[in-house]
């Protein structure tokens, strides 16, 4: 299979996000493959040569930073949060895409002024000098990506969220091709 065809395959997202998921995800691939890395190294140091890799633990927490908020768009456009449906069948189609919507509307509005939160507590890391404790790089920079990446959940949860629930497109199987 060619590349394009595995794209359109794996990315059946319209234009820029499906580029935006590729590259999300691509990042948070290759961030989760140095972190495996970082710990192999880090325990065969610490084993055979009883020395560790200074600031792996810093490096890790890190690492799980970018990995996961470079997620949270990625699965905030396809549907693939944990979705309790218990109630369903008993609420009836109406009463659910209502919730749908009103769901979609909080939990947008909540990681867009989580995010604007984050972004002042950046700032305000950068404009004192604080560094992580043990590598010594500016923590603010870290807080700002997590309050990009909050903002850039918002708007996918605003627009194709809200598609989704209207058009009743929730089934991420249906649209992968499993």
């Amino acid at each position: 299979m060619q590349l394009n065809g595995w794209i359109e395959k794996h990315y059946p997202e319209p234009n820029i996000y499906r580029w935006t998921g590729l590259v999300l995800e691509g990042m948070s691939a290759v961030v989760l493959l140095l972190l495996v890395l970082l710990t192999c190294f880090d325990v065969i140091g610490r084993y055979f040569f009883n020395n560790s890799i200074d600031g792996a633990v810093e490096i890790t927490q890190l690492g799980l930073a970018v990995m996961v908020f470079a997620q949270m768009p990625v699965m905030t456009w396809r549907g693939s949060h944990v979705v309790v449906d218990l109630l369903d069948p008993v609420l009836g189609k109406r009463v659910i895409k209502v919730l749908g919507i009103f769901s979609v509307f909080i939990i947008s509005t909540s990681f867009y002024f989580l995010a604007v939160r984050i972004y002042q507590l950046a700032e305000r890391s950068l404009r004192r000098g604080e560094v992580t404790e043990y590598l010594g790089l500016p923590a603010g920079y870290i807080a700002q990506y997590i309050a990009i990446m909050s903002w850039l959940t918002a708007a996918c949860m605003l627009t194709y969220g809200a598609y989704r629930v209207l058009t009743d497109k929730n089934d991420v199987s249906q649209q992968v091709g499993e």
